[in-house]
């Protein structure tokens, strides 16, 4: 018999349940919702507002170990380039235990914020000199066992990184254990794809700039033969000198080039997309495809803005990450999302709409691009689901005197104290109260790990 839980205010695809119940069966599925107490079953009174937990579209776990490493300027100008120089050493440091780790901490606090999912770009594979470890799929296999350790779902996105540069440029000394033929992340895809609701495996390109076109073509058809409706994700047009290299290697900008060489649908999510024309703009809406948007981290590199105004005009759908996890919280990202478009436009709810709840909008909106490029039946509290939720407090100051109407407009524009009381992620309670049963030992761990590599530097 499915077990229900009680909430004073439920948020449905339908709108709000006040009160709204929730049943959950035995596989961590969503199995019914409604307005009165069910009779003659076992439930459970949580009360608070009860909405979707959010995922989190774009994730490199290791980075969240480095954050506040690279925030020294040299002598020259500082850039995302110069940062990435300062990411290739830390990383030389990083063992398969040291990432597990490092992930469970990170994965923890992505718990406690609001996020129920992670999609992790994974590019750390082999060992420190580019020799694949015995077991190629070690470093995968570390991120999986911080996922079920802390109870996070997960879209596990090996990444295929072939090359330095554009035209297959040879592949520096820091980036020596990201290389991989097809061949031999297709091992590492085989050896992590298991049957678990919890867990997706799909394929990550790295970027136009590491993985050839034909190596595309060639991972494409693989993945195809493996899993036809797989996620693809890849990082693009993040930096003006991205841009200005793919047009002196092939005449067009990054975005065009992807789309008129391959077929991007709703498999696809287009990490940070951020220097577009106005006809990218509009032929990426059209695609169907995800734009993976990580404000926090964009601002951290100096990306830039992207062009969110016009990209929803056109009806496109968007997700959020963390990316380098200068932040983990799901709140900030959105905050950001909004707020960088209110600083280059000089208006107030550019993702709004006349009449309509800005903060809604931005949260459903991501719900739904977040959960497509997750390849997982996540992001609403509907029948078929995962039983993904995150549980707001409302005796939070944050929240006081706040009903339905105006709770995701306070949750994401009301300050930094956090509202999230609980959290549970297929149908089970991995955070109450504020906490998670396993937060201790985990940081104990990430603290011995981060003091070690940090001296190593």
């Amino acid at each position: 018999m499915p077990g229900w839980s009680g909430f004073d205010h439920l948020l449905t695809p339908d709108g709000w349940l006040s009160p709204g119940w929730l049943a959950v069966d035995d596989g961590g599925a969503i199995v019914d919702v409604a307005a009165g107490a069910p009779k003659d079953a076992p439930a459970e009174t949580v009360g608070g507002f009860a909405i979707p937990g959010m995922p989190n579209l774009h994730s490199h776990a290791f980075q969240r170990a480095m954050a506040g490493l690279a925030e020294h300027r040299g002598t020259g100008a500082d850039s995302f380039w110069t940062w990435r120089e300062t990411m290739y050493a830390f990383v030389a440091h990083v063992t398969p235990e040291d990432l597990e780790a490092i992930a469970a901490q990170l994965y923890l606090e992505m718990l406690k914020s609001g996020t129920t999912a992670v999609a992790e770009f994974h590019y750390l594979h082999h060992a420190p000199d580019g020799t694949p470890y015995d077991d190629r799929a070690a470093m995968s296999r570390a991120v999986l066992a911080a996922a079920q350790t802390t109870g996070i779902g997960l879209t596990h996105l090996p990444v295929l990184y072939a090359a330095g540069g554009f035209g297959g440029k040879a592949a520096g000394e820091g980036q020596r254990r990201f290389i991989n033929d097809v061949d031999g992340l297709f091992a590492i895809i085989d050896g992590v794809t298991a049957d678990d609701p919890q867990i997706r495996t799909g394929l990550a390109l790295h970027s136009l700039r590491a993985v050839p076109p034909d190596l595309i073509e060639a991972a494409l058809a693989s993945l195809a033969e493996v899993d036809a409706a797989a996620p693809i994700h890849i990082h693009i047009a993040e930096q003006r000198r991205e841009v200005e290299d793919c047009l002196a290697w092939s005449g067009k900008r990054p975005v065009d080039w992807l789309l008129d060489a391959t077929q991007v649908d709703a498999r696809w999510c287009l990490v940070h997309a951020t220097h577009l024309t106005d006809g990218e703009v509009a032929r990426l809406a059209a695609s169907g495809a995800v734009a993976g948007l990580c404000p926090t981290t964009e601002a951290n590199l100096g990306d830039g803005l992207f062009p969110l105004g016009a990209y929803l005009d056109h009806g496109g759908r968007l997700g959020i990450g963390s990316d380098s996890h200068v932040s983990t919280s799901p709140v900030e990202e959105l905050r950001w999302l909004e707020y960088g478009q209110r600083l280059a436009s000089g208006a107030r709810n550019v993702a709004g709409a006349p009449g309509a709840s800005t903060g809604r909008l931005l949260y459903e909106a991501a719900l739904a691009g977040g959960s497509q490029a997750c390849g997982r039946a996540i992001g609403s509290l509907a029948p078929g689901n995962r039983a993904d939720l995150v549980v707001l407090d409302g005796g939070h100051p944050i929240l006081a005197g706040i009903g339905p109407e105006h709770l995701l407009d306070a949750h994401i524009f009301s300050g930094n104290s956090s509202a999230v009381r609980d959290v549970m992620v297929g149908g089970r309670w991995v955070v109450r109260g504020g906490r998670h049963d396993d937060e201790d030992r985990i940081g104990a761990n990430y603290r011995d790990v981060v003091k070690r590599l940090v001296a190593a530097l």
